[in-house]
């Protein structure tokens, strides 16, 4: 393996298509794509801070490592690459990639990162950025602290493991998607999702879990989440908190110690195809507040 060492690397390309090298200590500055189309490639120690570092690349591991705000764009098309006690400030990074793992990683601008990748794993990761993770699939996530709206958009077949999501439209058009042991705040969680589970989750949601196909959720905190399961069918949802108020769920079963309002519109759903079981009810309305006058 060829050693490349405390250099300072510029202009277009400049290790292009390098193969079987450890890179160590080196700068690459003003140059795009200076390790495009690398096979076999460890760099560690060392600096990207100009844009497209690794596009087409296979086989790739970086430790230790820092992406400035200029190495945008910086992880495309490429194939089994492993990131670990790096910084990345750079947006839109990871696109298109095939095996990507990320461990103790910081990401403080990921604004349109991980699109249409798959075969993803992410452990302890902080990202601030919205759009993040999507239309990727087949995800893996523990410890992920993200910070940043429209999460997973259109995501398939993502596991995520004791994780802070503050992310508004989180999991929408998502399948096949489970969380586990997480906090997610944000409004409009889950909108148009098909199989989509949480486990030992708190929700903070304005319109949560909404329009759904396939909700479980499992000994679960709903707080200060209103309006909740509008047109959700196939619910199974276990609360263990009051829920502020539910809406017109399609069909299923939500078990919860109190619903402080239920609103059933029975020209609407039918109310029998769902089954609410709990100890109080606060009140019960058939029809929403902003349809009275019109009805």
């Amino acid at each position: 393996m060829k050693t490349y060492n405390t250099l300072f690397l510029e202009g277009e390309r400049a290790l292009y298509s390098v193969k079987d090298a450890d890179i160590v200590d080196c700068i690459f500055d003003n140059g795009e794509s200076p390790l495009k189309e690398s096979r076999n490639v460890r760099v560690r120690n060392s600096q990207f801070k100009y844009k497209y570092p690794l596009w087409y690349a296979e086989d790739v591991m970086v430790e230790n490592c820092n992406w400035f705000e200029m190495a945008r764009s910086g992880v495309w098309y490429t194939k089994n690459i492993y990131v670990k006690d790096s910084l990345i400030t750079a947006p839109k990074n990871f696109r298109r990639c095939d095996g990507v793992t990320l461990e103790n990683v910081d990401m403080t601008h990921a604004d349109e990162t991980f699109w249409m990748c798959k075969n993803i794993k992410l452990n302890n990761v902080v990202a601030k950025g919205n759009y993040f993770g999507m239309n990727s699939e087949d995800i893996e996530i523990e410890r992920l602290r993200l910070d940043g709206n429209y999460a997973f958009d259109g995501g398939k077949n993502i596991t995520v493991r004791k994780s802070v999501l503050l992310s508004k439209d989180s999991f929408w058009n998502t399948e096949n998607a489970t969380v586990y042991d997480s906090y997610i705040c944000g409004e409009y969680l889950g909108w148009n999702s098909k199989n989509l589970t949480f486990v030992n989750c708190t929700l903070e949601s304005l319109q949560g879990l909404c329009y759904i196909d396939s909700l479980t959720m499992k000994n679960c905190k709903l707080i200060n989440t209103t309006l909740s399961f509008e047109y959700s069918k196939d619910i199974n949802a276990e609360i263990t908190t009051k829920i502020d108020s539910v809406f017109n769920p399609i069909s299923g079963t939500i078990n919860a110690p109190e619903i402080e309002t239920l609103i059933v519109e029975k020209d609407l759903v039918d109310p029998e195809k769902t089954r609410i079981t709990c100890k109080a009810v606060g009140k019960t309305e058939e029809v929403v507040e902003w349809r009275r006058n019109k009805v």
